[in-house]
């Protein structure tokens, strides 16, 4: 059998997500009764319900929460389908991160409206950090941080990965995030990794990328769906995932263009595990708000 060239990478096109306008515009995952968790994220996390739409044609509704308004911030689309109560999380999905400068506070409420405390604030091991850990009422789970006020405080999505140099290699290369720092805790016999558009962790959203020693294997399930974020060019985007999944894997699995039935363009690719991000136009998400 003939020797496999390697992939040669083109160094001008992989430049373009390093200068690209980026951040990170919403994060997509599907809970059980919309209402309810409208009611929940409101009253206890202390977010504002931004937008709500009901698709009676695809049998889903889907509302838009934050703390901030769409255009600068990061934020939720909690996705409901008709007829399902009930999603499986899986076992490689970790949990979201809320910075409040009451952490306290935060937890009285999400515990008197409901929500689960999985962990009490107090001092994180070996830090001075002050975190909490809490469950939503579909049972996703979110990590608290005390902190100064942030202009970003849906700071984190964290999921497990089993080739950590491998995906940061990805996130580095095929969508332009900074690895801010890499972590081993052999007491917690695990390692993870952060990365985002910034140099700084409490004042930017990040993505936490967390391997577990010796866990080869983690299950999706069903409730997470994606990232999303933003790109002054869908095309040049879609040409850098599509060179860097030939390098490390990976997917296309919406190939560039305009969303059916709008003219807002984006890509959608699937990284080297398997985690879902889509890449949508700037321009055409800022012009469908002011729609």
């Amino acid at each position: 059998m003939a020797d496999v060239a390697p992939v040669v990478l083109n160094d001008e096109i992989l430049e373009w997500p390093k200068n690209d306008k980026r951040r990170f515009l919403h994060v997509v995952y599907r809970v059980g009764d919309l209402d309810r968790s409208i009611k929940f994220y409101t009253e206890a996390f202390g977010m504002t319900l931004l937008r709500k739409k009901d698709v009676p044609k695809d049998k889903y509704s889907s509302a838009v929460l934050g703390f901030g308004q769409e255009e600068s911030t990061f934020v939720v689309e909690l996705i409901h389908n008709y007829g399902v109560e009930n999603y499986d999380i899986g076992t490689g999905f970790g949990h979201f991160g809320i910075s409040t400068t009451d952490i306290y506070q935060l937890v009285e409420t999400i515990r008197a409206k409901g929500g689960k405390i999985t962990q009490e604030a107090g001092a994180a091991e070996g830090t001075t950090a002050v975190v909490a850990f809490v469950q939503d009422l579909d049972g996703y789970e979110f990590e608290l941080f005390q902190r100064d006020a942030t202009p970003e405080p849906l700071c984190q999505v964290m999921f497990h990965v089993v080739d950590l140099d491998r995906s940061i290699e990805f996130y580095e290369k095929a969508l332009g995030m900074n690895h801010i720092v890499t972590i081993d805790r052999p007491e917690e016999k695990d390692t993870i990794a952060m990365l985002g558009y910034g140099d700084d962790p409490n004042q930017i959203a990040i993505l936490e990328l967390i391997y577990n020693y010796d866990v080869t294997e983690y299950t999706k399930g069903n409730a997470y769906s994606h990232i999303a974020i933003s790109t002054d060019d869908v095309y040049k985007s879609a040409e850098v995932v599509k060179l860097v999944t030939l390098e490390l894997g990976g997917k296309i699995i919406r190939q560039p263009g305009p969303f059916p039935g709008t003219n807002t363009k984006f890509t959608a690719f699937e990284d080297p595990e398997g985690w879902k991000t889509v890449l949508i136009d700037n321009q055409d998400f800022l012009k469908g708000l002011e729609e």
